[in-house]
């Protein structure tokens, strides 16, 4: 059977090594989609150690990569998280292996962001650093770039930094690699005279993928000794003894507006500038050792085809295994730091466990998806089942169970089948008090909470609350209110609305189901020719001192039935 997706031969069973949308073709023998990616970096690692151009004790390289520009937010995770899973399956596997995350930290910075934060997550807008500062350093490398907040040694640390403590939130061990420290330790020296040696041949491959390409083209990019600034104007190159190149320092291209450059004419060795990123990727593999590399589409469509092609035909070299994983949005539009989309990693582990996240990269990278704050609630309710099917507490079809049994172990630190998860919604109901005992003995009452549960399962459930409780605050919704528990609020009924509260507590008394009471509110108002409106309106007096509150019947109907009738009878 034939298929013209990407990564798919004639006979649906060859695939091209280098074609990175392999995911994307159907595969029934994995439940995980890590494993059949570890499959081809074994494949590959034993095909190395055939031909003797691998030592055995080798580990296995595992690579992500991003250029400190600016905010480091959750889709840049995305990186992290899927090298993690193809890591720690391969580990799994009794290799050993390393994941290694490049910042490209001697790019230059092309435009001011507009939006920055600090260490702690916090946004702030450029207008409240010292955005002269930036504007002075437009072209210049992340590294030479003074920190706007003043607290790391430059510009790029200070992204780099909150990079690397967005790996550790979430578990994933990752050796994070500056690329300014590889040039200035001599680590890129080897590669890349040999680049300048072979520019010929660089020169032409490049060609095919960049119309800018001409004769006078040359491989680097010297830092100006003058002005600080990156200039791609090379006007001599000098291989005999130290290598060095010389240099006019000219405009930068940075889009609709240019980077001035100053002028000066200076020679730079290579260890004062940096290649260009479609060579640097390539020698990244190289010098690094990698494996394994996953990347977005923007790079499986422009950056992998001229990588490795460059891989082959210049350095001489095997690209990595290859993986594109598709781009997530954030409540449904695009992450952008300059329109303000864009939500830390810090953030999303205020809302829900670390685990949850996990979980939410460990689905197939292959399809796109929404990670959406307001639908939170949606997410955790979906690791919950994964949990509950792990263990076997709810019916699940075949593939889901084999997928629980497979990822699950790989989202938490260790399985506890005694653990306790309350259900979301139900938790920031729970966030509407802030008694902590009050909180616990709901939670109790209402079932949720075996009376002989451990003490660390209790805590743990009830940590959900505060999470739950923050989630609600940030989006305003349903369960962003604060619940009247110790006392009536004070109030007025006239008789018809007081005989209507009492006829609904004799209701819920009962014990219905939420869409019921929902229901109910609205039938009782009008057999006691109450107004609607001001029927909601009374029991949110009597709930939340409030005028208005959450869809009122599920809220009845999540809080314990014993406190909502009497409080609905106002007997306390």
């Amino acid at each position: 059977m034939s298929d013209d997706r990407p990564g798919i031969e004639s006979d649906d069973s060859v695939v091209d090594p280098a074609n990175p949308y392999t995911l994307q073709r159907a595969d029934d023998h994995h439940a995980f989609w890590a494993d059949a990616v570890a499959d081809r970096v074994e494949a590959r690692v034993d095909d190395q150690r055939e031909r003797g151009v691998r030592d055995r004790d080798d580990p296995i390289v595992v690579k992500g990569g991003i250029s400190p520009s600016g905010v480091p937010h959750l889709g840049n995770v995305n990186e992290i998280m899927r090298g993690y899973y193809v890591a720690e399956v391969l580990r799994e596997r009794g290799h050993d292996v390393r994941q290694v995350f490049t910042a490209d930290d001697r790019d230059p910075l092309r435009k001011l962001p507009r939006t920055l934060c600090d260490l702690e997550g916090n946004l702030v807008d450029l207008g409240e650093v010292d955005a002269g500062a930036l504007g002075r350093n437009l072209g210049a490398p992340y590294t030479d770039i003074p920190d706007p907040f003043g607290c790391c040694d430059s510009y790029g640390e200070h992204f780099s930094t909150i990079i690397q403590d967005s790996a550790d939130a979430v578990d994933v061990p990752i050796e994070l690699i500056s690329n300014t420290e590889l040039y200035e330790t001599g680590a890129f020296d080897e590669m890349t005279r040999y680049v300048l040696e072979n520019r010929d041949r660089a020169r032409e491959v490049l060609a095919d993928y960049q119309d800018k390409v001409d004769d006078d083209y040359v491989p680097f990019n010297p830092i100006c000794e003058e002005c600080g600034k990156i200039t791609e104007t090379v006007t001599g190159v000098d291989l005999e003894g130290e290598p060095s190149v010389e240099y006019r320092c000219t405009d930068m291209d940075a889009g609709e507006r240019p980077i001035d450059g100053c002028g000066h004419e200076g020679t730079a060795t290579l260890r004062e500038g940096k290649m260009p990123w479609r060579f640097e990727w390539p020698t990244q593999w190289e010098i690094l050792g990698v494996d394994f590399e996953p990347f977005g589409k923007d790079h499986a469509e422009g950056s992998w085809p001229s990588g490795q092609d460059v891989a082959r035909n210049v350095l001489e070299i095997e690209p990595p295994v290859p993986m594109v994983y598709e781009w997530f949005t954030l409540d449904g539009e695009p992450f952008s730091s300059s329109e303000g989309n864009v939500v830390l990693v810090s953030d999303v582990l205020e809302l829900l466990e670390s685990e949850v996240l996990r979980y939410f990269f460990a689905k197939d990278p292959a399809k796109a998806r929404d990670f959406s704050i307001e639908r939170l609630d949606q997410l955790v309710d979906e690791f919950d089942r994964l949990e509950a099917v792990y263990f076997d507490e709810v019916d699940a079809d075949e593939d889901e169970t084999a997928f629980a049994k497979r990822v699950y172990p790989l989202v938490v630190e260790e399985p506890r089948e005694e653990r306790i998860r309350l259900p979301y919604t139900f938790a920031a109901v729970l966030g509407m008090t802030d008694d902590p005992d009050l909180r616990e003995e709901i939670a109790r009452r209402e079932g949720h909470v075996p009376d002989d549960a451990p003490g660390w399962a209790v805590e743990g459930a009830l940590a959900r609350v505060e999470q739950a409780r923050n989630w609600a605050r940030r989006t305003g919704n349903e369960f962003d209110y604060e619940l009247k528990r110790r006392e009536i609020p004070d109030h007025e009924f006239d008789d018809a609305t007081e005989d209507a509260l009492a006829e609904l507590a004799d209701y819920i008394e009962e014990g219905h189901d939420p869409d019921e009471i929902q229901g109910e509110i609205y039938e009782t108002a009008k057999r006691h020719d109450v107004d609607v409106g001001d029927f909601f309106g009374a029991g949110y007096r009597l709930f939340f001192d409030e005028e208005q509150g959450p869809k009122l019947g599920p809220f009845l109907a999540k809080v314990d039935r014993e406190f909502v009738v009497d409080r609905l009878r106002r007997e306390r």
